[in-house]
């Protein structure tokens, strides 16, 4: 299944949505800061999600509750992979260069990610 991108707004609501696993659309609103949308833009948006194949629903008479379909997991590694494919080439070496550079990484955390990675080896 091909997972596409997300607006910000919708990214928005769908961080929200993991984090709840289950929502009405009033709570996921509860949940978002001011200035809150319109119950109506939230309501469009999650019709946009659910269009995507982002989101899911349990019917309770008029209204619903909403839930994931796609993981967070799921959704980050499409993101990941796509950052690493538009943006560095698939290079994952000139990915963590661009981090190391641009975050000014220390030795100690260099150290770190050595280490994971020597795990993720074993």
């Amino acid at each position: 299944m091909e997972i596409k991108d997300l607006t910000k707004a919708e990214e928005q609501l769908m961080q929200l949505l993991w984090k709840l696993e289950k929502a009405f659309v009033k709570e996921l609103i509860a949940e978002l800061p001011e200035p809150k949308p319109a119950y109506n833009t939230a309501s469009t948006i999650i019709r946009i999600l659910e269009t995507k194949g982002f989101i899911g629903y349990e019917a309770f008479g008029r209204t619903h509750r909403y839930y994931p379909l796609i993981s967070k997991v799921d959704y980050t590694r499409h993101q990941a992979q796509k950052l690493l494919t538009d943006y560095f080439e698939n290079s994952i070496q000139d990915l963590f260069s661009f981090f190391m550079k641009e975050k000014n990484m220390n030795l100690k955390e260099t150290d770190e990610i050595l280490r994971i990675i020597d795990n993720i080896k074993d």
